[in-house]
């Protein structure tokens, strides 16, 4: 049996790539406080290459799905904090409807945005997290308190519009930004678990919608047969990486709370610099 040129034993090794992807994105959801979707953008890439999908749809597909995924993770992830305590809620209200408008609007660039745009969102949002975090000095704060306001308003519309173009839970721009302001890492990655939620299930919503014209007009394209998509959102990949993304989101947790603060800092952006690298090379390459 082949699909998309695939035979049975490659689909099986998809089928498993696919299942250690979501452990690993679920553990790290917990760890990181992302959502999973920085583990699962890369690997959706390489998945859905070698099941034939093309080019011009593959990126978007690889983030739509990722957000799909993380609904639960995050969800799950977001609740293992709450219970220790280490969620903000006064931030988590304050952003929470400026980030759902930044999803939407998301939602619509990526209806109609080239492939290469989401890379290069990646790449300068992976890239720039992780030079904060391995180089990263006391004296680099934007200040003491969390601003109020309008300013705290464009933060989190820019935290929902960017992990929609990303394909995260938005915690990699808010654990950025909390720390930049002098909050502890260990509750900036739990408040970014819950703002995961808010970002995940519009942004799905959103890039289902997107992915829809495309379903509509090209009904031969790959990328909507094989992975068995709604929009840009892929069935299978859904499948088969939610169920142990969530086993391991609350292994996650635990490890990030008996971790140092420099510790996770810098496991945090030493995987950021890699993942980073890896769309620079295909953008390079053209692929």
């Amino acid at each position: 049996m082949t699909i998309s040129g695939l035979d049975a034993r490659e689909l099986v090794e998809l089928a498993l790539l696919l299942i250690g992807a979501g452990a690993l994105a679920g553990f790290l959801a917990g760890v990181f406080g992302i959502g999973g979707g920085a583990v699962l953008v890369p690997v959706f890439y390489e998945c859905f290459e070698l099941a034939g999908v093309p080019l011009e749809v593959r990126m978007p597909l690889c983030v739509g799905t990722s957000l799909a995924v993380i609904i639960p993770t995050s969800i799950r992830s977001a609740r293992a904090h709450y219970l220790r305590g280490a969620v903000d809620m006064d931030i988590l209200k304050y952003w929470w409807w400026t980030i759902v408008l930044g999803v939407v609007a998301g939602s619509v660039i990526a209806r109609y945005a080239p492939e290469q745009l989401f890379k290069y969102v990646f790449v300068v949002v992976a890239w720039s997290a992780a030079a904060r975090l391995l180089l990263a000095r006391e004296t680099w704060k934007f200040g003491d308190e969390m601003p109020t306001g309008i300013l705290m308003r464009a933060y989190g519309f820019c935290i929902g519009l960017l992990a929609t173009l990303m394909g995260v839970g938005g915690g990699l721009f808010s654990n950025l930004l909390m720390t930049f302001y002098g909050r502890p890492i260990h509750q900036a990655i739990a408040t970014s678990a819950a703002l995961a939620v808010l970002v995940s299930i519009p942004g799905a919503i959103g890039y289902i919608y997107a992915g829809w014209p495309v379903a509509a007009h090209y009904p031969q394209v790959a990328a909507l047969q094989a992975p068995l998509a709604l929009g840009y959102v892929s069935l299978i990949g859904t499948i088969l990486v939610m169920p142990t993304s969530l086993l391991t989101a609350p292994l996650g947790v635990k490890a990030a709370h008996a971790m140092s603060k420099r510790a996770l800092e810098v496991a945090f952006g030493s995987y950021m610099f890699i993942v980073g690298g890896r769309f620079v090379i295909s953008l390079l390459q053209g692929q």
